[in-house]
């Protein structure tokens, strides 16, 4: 029998981009700058923020992690609570916006791999607990992100990547989660990483670590890794990407109703042009809320990057909810109106009785996990089905045939990719 799990509130919140220098505010941290961003997502109903320390401004030696910069966090932190808002806190930051963040002790004369030296695993330990440590009485702390889609150091198409094996960053990250969990025990601690996990064979970091690791799975959408530029900004498969990505992580996931934190998504122009960003987020919102066990949304971002700042790709600097000068946009006012509508209210959509089967090769290592990706015959049978108006879930071949698994997601029927296209 389904067990449907305990239903939740929805949580919507945003990446906070600071107005006033972006994340290089860290240098020049100004708390009534801060107060006043954080005043402006507070009025769109929204509940929470992911916040982003510099790694290399908080960690600058190995051996010193700044006080100061500690106490500028928690400071934040607190401003926040003052506005009913909860936080989450990304550590090792890592990549950003296009931008890279290493410290000097990882790199050039001190190159080390940052997933596989000991030393630098050490530091990167005491940091992540550091920080833990000193939010862990905040009752709005949310918990720890490990960092910032880290997976991209680790391969191709990184200019300069750290290699690892998949049991190396297996390792690593369960290192990191524990150094989370030291600092701050009981506090929903997870990792991150972007779609390569998900898409590009021979990754070293998979889809079974990021949906089996952690407090919950975290996927982050982004439409202009083909998905648009092959269905245009309103086809299925666009509007459908962040449902698409929660279905698909809950296919390696054991238990069946493991939460899924929609942790960024995004309108990036051209390819969803300004005048449709509302539209393009309304129907992303309506797609992933269509799926059970969602733990939330959180928007990226809340502000616009300022134009006085360079070398930004130039999609980056529109992605806000709000203004530069914290007014709201369209696409702001289509999250704060959802949001509205959803708080205080039960989440539990129907179940998805039909899946299809996805077969990348074996679970663990997905050497065949390219046929997710935009273009892969999954991905594509996935998108045909839910234009017909299926709601599709996502099966591991290997279990396809596994009648406690289906049970216990309440699947009634599978299909296979040949049944589809």
């Amino acid at each position: 029998m389904l067990d449907e799990g305990s239903p939740r509130p929805l949580r919507f919140g945003a990446n906070y981009t600071p107005t006033r220098g972006w994340f290089h505010h860290w240098l020049d941290f100004d708390l009534d700058e801060v107060r006043a961003d954080l005043d402006s997502v507070a009025a769109l109903g929204l509940d929470h923020v992911r916040v982003f320390p510099l790694w290399p401004l908080f960690q600058p030696n190995r051996t010193l992690i700044r006080p100061r910069a500690v106490e500028q966090l928690v400071a934040l932190a607190d401003a926040a609570a003052e506005r009913g808002l909860d936080v989450a806190v990304d550590g090792l930051q890592g990549h950003l916006s296009s931008f890279d963040f290493l410290p000097a002790w990882t790199t050039t004369w001190h190159r080390r791999n940052i997933f596989g030296d000991p030393e630098v695993i050490a530091g990167q330990e005491e940091y992540l607990r550091t920080l833990a440590a000193a939010l862990a009485d905040r009752p709005n702390f949310l918990g720890m992100t490990v960092g910032n889609e880290v997976n991209q150091f680790s391969d191709a198409p990184h200019p300069s990547p750290d290699r690892i094996t998949r049991a190396q960053a297996g390792r690593w990250l369960e290192r990191m989660l524990a150094a989370c969990e030291k600092g701050a025990p009981g506090r929903f601690h997870l990792h991150a990483a972007y779609d390569a996990a998900w898409y590009q064979d021979g990754h070293p970091f998979t889809a079974a670590q990021a949906a089996r690791l952690g407090a919950a799975t975290a996927v982050h959408s982004w439409v202009f890794n083909g998905t648009a530029q092959r269905h245009g900004r309103a086809g299925t498969a666009t509007e459908h990407h962040a449902a698409y990505l929660i279905e698909l992580s809950k296919a390696w996931a054991r238990d069946p109703h493991r939460p899924v934190w929609l942790q960024e998504v995004g309108a990036p122009a051209p390819l969803i042009p300004a005048e449709h960003a509302a539209e393009f987020t309304r129907a992303t919102l309506a797609g992933a809320l269509d799926c059970p066990d969602l733990w939330g949304v959180t928007w990226w971002c809340s502000h616009d990057v300022s134009r006085e700042l360079a070398d930004f790709p130039e999609l980056e600097y529109g992605l806000g909810l709000l203004t530069n000068d914290r007014a709201v946009k369209p696409a702001g006012a289509a999250v704060a109106r959802v949001a509205g509508q959803w708080r205080g209210r039960e989440h539990r959509p129907a179940v998805r009785s039909t899946a299809l089967a996805v077969d990348v090769g074996g679970a663990d290592a997905a050497p065949r996990r390219s046929v997710c990706a935009p273009g892969g015959a999954f991905f594509e049978a996935w998108a045909a089905l839910t234009a017909q108006g299926l709601r599709p879930a996502v099966v591991l071949a290997e279990l396809a045939g596994d009648p406690a698994h289906l049970s216990a997601r309440g699947i009634t029927e599978v299909l296979r990719v040949p049944d589809v296209i």
